[in-house]
């Protein structure tokens, strides 16, 4: 890794074991999540190449969803990273007591 900010890396191993750079991190406001996009931020974030704050404002995410692309890359691999987005279900989660009977 090399890096032309004081802390910062310029180049990092993608999830497809290339090196990549913050231009090849998917475009900011990306909105259609594949595994490879995930995966590719989670790796810049590791890396260097961009801060955890930069990566949600970024891409609009919220700390939770990015920590749970790299638990579920730590815990399954690249295919655990087949979850459709955490905030897309942030409004229509229920509660245990919604479903309480009297």
């Amino acid at each position: 890794m090399t890096s032309d900010r004081p802390g910062r890396s310029t180049s990092a191993i993608g999830p497809e074991g290339f090196p990549i750079t913050l231009e090849d991190l998917p475009p900011p406001g990306t909105k259609r999540w594949v595994i490879r996009r995930k995966a590719e931020v989670v790796a810049g974030v590791r890396a260097g190449l961009i801060t955890l704050e930069e990566a949600c404002e970024r891409y609009t995410l919220s700390v939770e969803e990015f920590l749970s692309w790299q638990r579920l890359i730590d815990r399954h691999g690249l295919r655990g990273l087949r979850v459709t987005r955490l905030q897309d279900y942030r409004g229509n989660e229920h509660r245990p007591e919604d479903f309480q009977q009297n």
